[in-house]
């Protein structure tokens, strides 16, 4: 998941006052800890342009009551959090990352597994957007079936608030624009070109991660989000205001193996967030572990 940075245009929009803006902001953050800026009001704004028109409600007053509403509020309220979030993603995205893991990561945790006799390997995208990082890890894992993890069980499970990103990932179908980065090797083994720009996945990658709605910042739902080896939660922090990220990340570490490895993106750090975890470099990067 990622917060789009430059608004998008809608015309006539209705201007939002400040009581509303705040009204609004609160809101959102109370159920999701995603914090708007004052700066960011326009943003804000253009994309409730789009929730006022399809709801026919008149003022932004009158959209605050809608979306707090019972069940139809319910149901609005997933709309207005699509609207509001965006994912800017694609394959092999953090080569360094994904290095790091296959060679050193990987090999470590497999190793402290097998001497106890438990062959179930678990990782989580956190805000997994349209799939892409979640099935990249399922691609390299499946080069490992025949030695490092045979036999072992593979579990991946991606999470996102975006539910439209959620059901594009379940159909496992990508344009060029998501395959850029992806090497010649893994595009041509699991990925099938069915017409120009148009990549579908194959079943073998699919099967191997699942994915769920998930809201971060859900204390009741985050309890069930347990026992994972790797965890990668890609440029999501960054829009979340210190308390929340730190509300976030103490999930995070809860939900974590002892022995487990906490990725973030390339622009976050956990300072001055946790100091529970403790910084792991690698050539062109860091982790954290606990």
């Amino acid at each position: 998941m990622a917060l789009e940075t430059k608004p998008i245009d809608v015309k006539a929009a209705l201007k939002i006052s400040d009581k509303d803006f705040e009204q609004l902001r609160d809101y959102i953050y109370n159920v999701c800890g995603i914090y708007f800026h004052s700066s960011k009001k326009y943003f804000l704004e253009s994309r409730l342009a789009r929730r006022l028109e399809a709801t026919g409600c008149k003022s932004h007053g009158d959209y605050y009551q809608y979306v707090r509403a019972g069940m139809t509020g319910s149901t609005e309220l997933k709309k207005l959090l699509d609207e509001i979030t965006t994912n800017e993603t694609c394959f092999f995205r953090n080569m360094p990352q994904l290095g790091a893991l296959e060679n050193k990561f990987l090999p470590e945790i497999v190793a402290a597994k097998s001497k106890i006799g438990f062959r179930k390997l678990r990782i989580w995208s956190a805000g997994s957007s349209s799939g892409e990082e979640a099935y990249t890890m399922a691609m390299i894992l499946l080069e490992k079936r025949n030695a490092l993890l045979k036999d072992w069980i593979i579990e991946i499970v991606g999470t996102d608030i975006n539910e439209t990103v959620i059901a594009q990932a379940k159909e496992g179908v990508y344009g060029s624009y998501s395959v850029r980065n992806t090497p010649d090797y893994y595009l041509k083994k699991y990925f099938k070109e069915e017409s120009p720009g148009r990549f579908v996945l194959s079943p073998e990658v699919k099967k191997l991660a699942s994915f769920n709605h998930l809201n971060l910042y859900d204390d009741n739902k985050m309890l069930f989000m347990k026992s994972f080896d790797f965890i990668f939660c890609a440029n999501v922090l960054i829009y979340f205001d210190t308390a929340s990220k730190s509300k976030v990340v103490q999930h995070f570490y809860n939900n974590l193996q002892p022995y487990g490895y906490f990725f973030v993106g390339q622009s976050e750090s956990l300072h001055g967030v946790n100091d529970k975890f403790k910084t792991v470099h690698f050539p062109g990067g860091f982790t954290y572990n606990k």
